[in-house]
């Protein structure tokens, strides 16, 4: 059902997202062009390419909400198209921001083209994801639910820039609590995936407060989608992942399973004076993982883990009813729960 869905809404989402992403002016056309090359339809040459762009979840999710409520999910086409754009965008400025060089195992638009211009594209691409939600009217959605959508998508903007400043001041900060880190996704991660479930269902012509529900869900959804990337990148495997065994204990990353270990009373010391060891490095690897162990940090974030994904469940309950548990939304939590990437 999932791939069925994917493959029939991905390329009418793929076709919106390059109408509003097109540009036209000759002396323009290298500005359009790094959010094409982002977007992973062109080389940094600006040729053509079919290159993977992501999982496309967030748009997915919100068509997906729209057709759960009873709605015609062609509505909502260029509200999943402005979902996508804007987390594009915050994946631009994010790789600004963090000094990421690479992004879907090739050089990202800053790394390419410099950082002031990475920024500018960044700037462009948040502005036309609002010019994509102004496309609403054309499906047919009236101006009432248009301006709806536009205040939940523009408090989820506010609500991102809020996590993602928490992100950088933790990076400064030589003691942040499990409680300050679960604050952070639930601005940097979930609002994005709540506000696109959202969305998706006020177009639908959800009921009041099945909106409001459906939030929840995918904001619940969403920290359980965090905390499942918090310990893949400590003991995924890295046949699967692509990413080196403890990649982000040697990134010295304050995930949630790191933060917990920091904050055992038992293992926070020994750990603390381990990651800040000169040379720090795979040598010690063995030694993390076995405090990290001694503490309990793997269930505790399975744990954590598991009752978002509950929480989230139950939202969707109480937004679906008996529905719920056949919807398409039920099945993609249950397949975000079961990834191993």
């Amino acid at each position: 059902m999932l791939n069925d869905f994917s493959e029939r809404w991905l390329p009418v989402l793929e076709a919106e997202m390059r109408t509003v992403l097109a540009g036209g002016e000759a002396a323009t056309a290298v500005h359009y062009g790094m959010m094409h090359y982002h977007m992973g339809w062109v080389d940094a040459a600006l040729q053509p390419v079919n290159l993977p762009a992501g999982k496309r979840l967030r748009p997915l999710l919100c068509l997906m909400a729209c057709e759960a409520v009873g709605g015609d999910a062609a509505q909502a086409v260029p509200a999943a198209a402005a979902l996508e754009i804007l987390h594009n965008f915050s994946l631009v400025h994010d790789d600004i921001e963090d000094g990421d060089e690479t992004r879907r195992h090739r050089p990202t638009v800053w790394k390419v083209w410099g950082a002031p211009q990475a920024i500018n594209v960044g700037d462009a691409m948040f502005a036309l994801a609002f010019a994509a939600m102004q496309r609403l009217p054309m499906r047919g959605v009236t101006a009432d639910i248009t301006l709806a959508a536009l205040r939940i998508f523009t408090e989820m903007c506010v609500a991102l820039t809020e996590g993602q400043h928490l992100d950088m001041s933790f990076e400064q900060s030589d003691r942040v609590t499990v409680d300050e880190y679960l604050r952070m996704i639930q601005g940097k991660t979930a609002a994005l995936i709540g506000a696109s479930v959202a969305i998706g269902g006020l177009i639908g012509g959800a009921a009041p407060g099945v909106d409001e529900a459906l939030r929840r869900f995918g904001q619940s959804i969403g920290l359980a989608f965090q905390i499942q990337d918090d310990m893949l990148g400590i003991w995924g495997d890295p046949a699967v992942t692509g990413k080196a065994a403890g990649n982000d204990i040697l990134r010295r990353k304050k995930s949630l399973p790191m933060l917990h270990a920091l904050s055992n009373s038992v293992t926070g010391a020994r750990f603390a004076d381990l990651l800040n060891r000169p040379g720090f490095g795979e040598a010690d690897l063995p030694e993390a993982l076995q405090l990290l162990a001694a503490a309990g940090s793997q269930e505790f974030a399975t744990a954590q883990m598991n009752a978002f994904y509950a929480a989230g469940l139950d939202a969707l309950r109480q937004a679906l009813g008996d529905r719920a548990e056949s919807s398409l939304l039920w099945a993609t939590a249950q397949w975000l729960m079961q990834r191993n990437t």
